[in-house]
């Protein structure tokens, strides 16, 4: 099984027999919900209390006809997951997730998946600033640790250990890692999908160990549902669980005295069952917490960058320093502010670490100015477009996993299919002439689906 660093795409490479196993619990149905795009929400809730399985002729009429390709993907991202199952042109519920949804939406079953908050007040006062005091300082130190800022304290043994089994850092001894490519990437990544980046990776690693990883998952997806400033007992949890709690406190995912029998969630595990794509726009990063920044001044934004490639960052963050001197040309510094240039050398650079294009613009857009906010787009399209085409002069050849659509009955038949496929944006390469396209593996299924209602009638 590859390695997924997405949980959306973790989940979509689980076999059928350990979803179905997962979605045994409430807390769990409700984070997959969470996870999925706004229109598979619209579907399930369509469907929840529907009787009897639903005719994929009358699914069509539940969206407007432009709307056609959305629907489909939300369809085929439910049917691989499992949570709908297509059979004899209807669409059937899974009875897991739709028992299991049902009773964490209304109750009704005597359940501890949400976990057990412990009613005793705690004699040493925690609240929510020392909770994301705690979670902030534990972070940073991992992601300083990575890039060699250098910090008073070092992660833990078992952070240290994740990260080497992880491939973005590499070293024997913990005075010689250094960061890899992939670290390098990972840096730019928003702070949802670097948690889940190492979680993952932490998953992976467990399973080496033949630990069962639904057990660990039903616990991570029940943290995404406590509330920030309360606190559990940690006696609804199995033994693993427990374990994977005290390794948990190391990232700041979880806070926890030595030997207590309560635990508090942080806001890093508040945020793990949040949809990744709301952390790629600015007016959700209240909703983290930003590195070296209080949660107010993290939603302001530190970047100003002219048409003529020059960059201003106020800020005083030796992180947030380190991580713009991946792709950024750096020539002066005061208390508060340094300044840059995006050269075609220093991008070039990050390019040779393993950053991409996309993933510059999209930090670049993250941490824009509140004065650029205002500007639409952020970026100015010079620099972007300048960005992308540097780009392609070190990729001019690309590998695209994918499939070949070929031996059409008519040429009215191919033409369908291809009109279909540009309509999901999924096709890599056409010749008309000789009735081939190829699309992306992505959206294989979907073409394939639509092939069989289309011309099997």
């Amino acid at each position: 099984m590859s390695f997924k660093d997405n949980i959306n795409d973790y989940l979509d490479q689980l076999p059928k027999t350990t979803l179905l196993r997962l979605y045994k619990n409430p807390s769990t149905c409700l984070s997959v919900f969470r996870l999925l795009p706004s229109l598979a929400k619209q579907f399930i809730f369509s469907l929840l209390y529907y009787p009897d399985p639903f005719p994929l002729d009358d699914f069509d009429l539940l969206v407007k006809e432009n709307s056609r390709p959305k629907q489909a993907q939300a369809l085929d991202r439910l049917c691989r997951i499992h949570i709908f199952e297509k059979k004899n042109d209807h669409i059937y519920f899974t009875e897991n997730f739709k028992n299991e949804f049902l009773v964490a939406l209304m109750g009704g079953k005597d359940h501890d998946s949400f976990g057990i908050p412990c009613l005793v007040p705690d004699k040493k006062h925690v609240d929510i600033p020392f909770l994301d005091n705690y979670a902030k300082n534990k972070w940073e130190m991992i992601l300083h640790f990575m890039v060699g800022t250098g910090t008073e304290k070092l992660p833990g043994d078992h952070v240290l250990n994740l990260l080497r089994y992880s491939g973005l850092m590499f070293g024997s001894r913990c005075d010689e890692m250094k960061i890899t490519n992939s670290g390098f990437q990972f840096l730019l990544l928003n702070i949802n999908s670097q948690i889940w980046t190492l979680l993952l990776h932490y998953l992976n690693m467990i399973e080496d160990l033949e630990v069962d990883p639904v057990d660990i998952l039903q616990f991570l997806f029940m943290l995404g549902n406590l509330e920030l400033g309360q606190s559990y007992l940690i006696s609804s949890l199995t033994p693993i669980q427990i374990q994977v709690l005290e390794n948990l406190k190391d990232y700041g995912i979880v806070y926890r005295r030595k030997s207590s029998r309560r635990f508090y969630p942080t806001r890093l595990a508040t945020i793990l069952t949040s949809n990744s794509e709301m952390f790629s726009s600015t007016s959700s990063i209240k909703n983290s917490i930003y590195l070296n920044k209080s949660l107010s001044d993290a939603d302001k934004g530190f970047i100003i960058l002219e048409t003529n490639y020059r960059l201003y960052a106020y800020t005083d963050s030796p992180l947030q320093i380190a991580v713009l001197n991946l792709f950024v040309h750096l020539y002066l510094r005061f208390s508060n502010l340094v300044v840059g240039v995006i050269t075609r050398n220093s991008v070039r650079q990050a390019f040779m670490n393993g950053i991409t294009a996309e993933q510059i613009i999209s930090y670049l857009t993250s941490y824009a100015h509140p004065q650029m906010k205002k500007n639409t787009p952020i970026i100015p399209p010079t620099v972007n477009d300048q960005i992308r085409l540097w780009e392609m002069e070190r990729n001019r050849l690309k590998a695209t996993e994918g499939y070949l659509f070929r031996d059409f009955n008519s040429n009215s038949d191919f033409e369908l299919a291809l009109k279909y496929a540009n309509e999901l944006n999924v096709v890599v390469w056409e010749a008309p002439s000789k009735r081939v396209f190829f699309v992306n593996i992505q959206g294989s299924n979907m073409v394939v689906d639509y092939i069989k209602k289309k011309f099997s009638k």
